[in-house]
């Protein structure tokens, strides 16, 4: 095991630090260890904390539709509703990030918005109405939303710091997520659906706790006027831009799995656990990705074309309903369509990243992601509410567009290397 130094021979893949402005930030955010933890113990707490992030993924995103069913939400009303937060992330992804990096506080950061998504979550569970539902999902965004993307931008500095790789580490959240599926499915065979959201409301609680745990980054010096023009070199950087574009519509293209598939299988007589097992076991797939990816010598750009290959295939499929037992293979091609997009964009970014902005970076890239699924969340209810599962083809269609700017990259990369 190696201990965390401050070494000027360490190099990150995201040039982070954690070490918070004592004087802003209040005593409740300090570390409780006198020195940061070994390589081990960086790994373990940061896997407890992705494995509270994504269980309460894993519980929402199949099940949330469901209680906004039944708290008398149409389709429309819930792809609205499903569209708010990737609308707020525009904001609070970009506004988290920059204080993060601006102020070295990453982690306090996480801490804040862990504990203030709580009370954000709560406040859906309490609403009264319809509009107040809306602005609780609103609320709750504010705080939520930024955790992942802090989340990563945290890791992968920690993680090159103490030599160990990104997947492993982040498969444990996959696993988490499954938890999610398969006891969200369980609760939902169980309680009254307009219960569900209180399950969320305590994984958010353990999440909270996960927070507080992490320790401090090694500090790494970096003037704001050379993170300024660093982040100008990265803004202009057309082969990044289309790496980012294009995950951002292969990502976009699970709108309509994302908002409607529990209640399209529960229409087709599925009980809650066998939708809790199709969507964990699309995670399973996800997580020996993620699991062996170290071991894979493959380039972003080439993680980003499989998942854009994956979701075409996959959507196709789904837009002709197939019956269960078709859903198995086509539920494992969640591993490319999710899980080579994510680890391609995000080593996509983590390559360019700055000195100083990694938190920015990963900012920006949650941005375009969030808008581009902002716009088909928004049309998702629409497009379900009329096709149904025939909605799946313009998920297709969506993917297939995001993979045309990476072949244009693909081929650009083998003119220059002489191949074509």
């Amino acid at each position: 095991m190696h201990r965390a130094t401050a070494s000027s021979g360490m190099v990150c893949v995201l040039g982070i630090n954690d070490q918070h402005d004592r004087g802003r930030i209040a005593i409740l955010l300090m570390p409780t260890h006198s020195q940061t933890p070994t390589g081990a113990g960086f790994a373990w707490r940061l896997a407890f904390f992705y494995a509270a992030i994504c269980m309460a993924l894993g519980v929402q995103m199949p099940f949330l539709p469901v209680w906004f069913t039944a708290k008398g939400l149409d389709p429309a009303a819930i792809g609205l509703a499903l569209a708010i937060p990737s609308v707020v992330r525009l904001i609070a992804i970009p506004v988290a990030t920059r204080i993060a990096d601006r102020h070295e506080a990453t982690r306090a950061v996480i801490i804040i918005c862990s504990l203030a998504s709580v009370l954000g979550y709560a406040s859906i569970g309490l609403a009264p109405s319809s509009g107040a539902i809306m602005a609780g999902v609103a609320l709750g965004a504010v705080f939520y939303t930024p955790l992942m993307t802090l989340a990563d931008a945290y890791a992968l500095p920690g993680l090159r710091q103490h030599g160990r790789s990104y997947g492993p580490v982040r498969s444990w959240g996959s696993a988490a997520f499954i938890a999610g599926t398969l006891g969200g499915g369980l609760l939902l065979d169980l309680i009254a659906k307009t219960q569900l959201i209180w399950a969320v409301v305590a994984v958010l609680i353990v999440n909270a706790a996960a927070a507080a745990s992490l320790g401090p980054l090694a500090k790494h010096p970096s003037g704001p006027s050379a993170q300024r023009a660093s982040l100008i070199a990265l803004l202009r950087d057309l082969r990044l831009l289309s790496m980012v574009t294009g995950a951002a519509l292969i990502q976009a293209s699970h709108a309509v799995y994302y908002g409607f598939s529990a209640l399209q299988w529960q229409a087709a007589g599925l009980g809650g656990m066998t939708i809790g097992a199709l969507w964990a076991l699309g995670v399973l797939a996800e997580i020996i990705l993620f699991a062996v990816s170290g071991r894979l010598p493959m380039q972003p750009l080439t993680l980003l074309i499989a998942g854009a290959a994956g979701a075409v295939m996959r959507w196709t499929a789904m837009a002709f309903d197939p019956a269960p037992v078709l859903l198995l293979p086509l539920q494992c091609l969640h591993a490319l369509s999710f899980g080579a997009t994510h680890l391609g964009a995000l080593g996509a970014v983590a390559r360019a990243a700055p000195a100083g902005l990694g938190a920015s970076a990963q900012g920006y890239l949650a941005v375009v992601l969030g808008l581009a699924m902002a716009a088909a969340m928004g049309a998702s209810g629409e497009l379900y509410a009329r096709w149904a599962a025939h909605a799946y083809a313009a998920m297709a269609v969506l993917a297939a567009l995001g993979a045309a700017p990476l072949m244009v990259e693909l081929r650009r990369a083998r003119l220059q290397a002489g191949t074509e």
